[in-house]
């Protein structure tokens, strides 16, 4: 099994169910193809680079998953039929990137464990 991520930006015309919706159909491509999603991120609404489609913003998704190489063809053929989606980059992570990812969620975990234990001290 090869690790890789993708990021996909979704049409900012969609109500956050959609875009929830949308995001759990790619992920059902995975499970389906026997993928293991490792992680996910939502970016949220942020301003393209560039207009895409006569659209300024999009819906930004980062996922993380371990899969076989088929796995990828099916998961591009997804994007492609889905008009929701203006723009994905899927790509395989070499050891050295696969560790940088890994330290980066950890680093993303205890940022959120962190705050809740703010939170928690703030509150009492």
């Amino acid at each position: 099994m090869n690790h890789y991520e993708t990021v996909f930006i979704l049409t900012p015309v969609l109500s956050d169910a959609q875009m929830k919706e949308a995001v759990d159909k790619f992920k059902a491509v995975l499970a389906e193809n026997n993928a293991t999603v490792v992680n996910e991120e939502n970016w949220g609404l942020r301003k393209l680079a560039y207009p895409i489609q006569h659209k300024s913003t999009g819906f930004y998704t980062l996922i993380e998953f371990d899969a076989e190489p088929n796995v990828v063809k099916k998961l591009e053929t997804a994007f492609r039929r889905d008009e929701k989606v203006i723009r994905f980059l899927i790509f395989h992570l070499d050891k050295h990137a696969a560790e940088y990812a890994a330290k980066r969620r950890s680093l993303k975990n205890a940022k959120a464990n962190n705050n809740e234990e703010v939170k928690e001290v703030k509150e009492n």
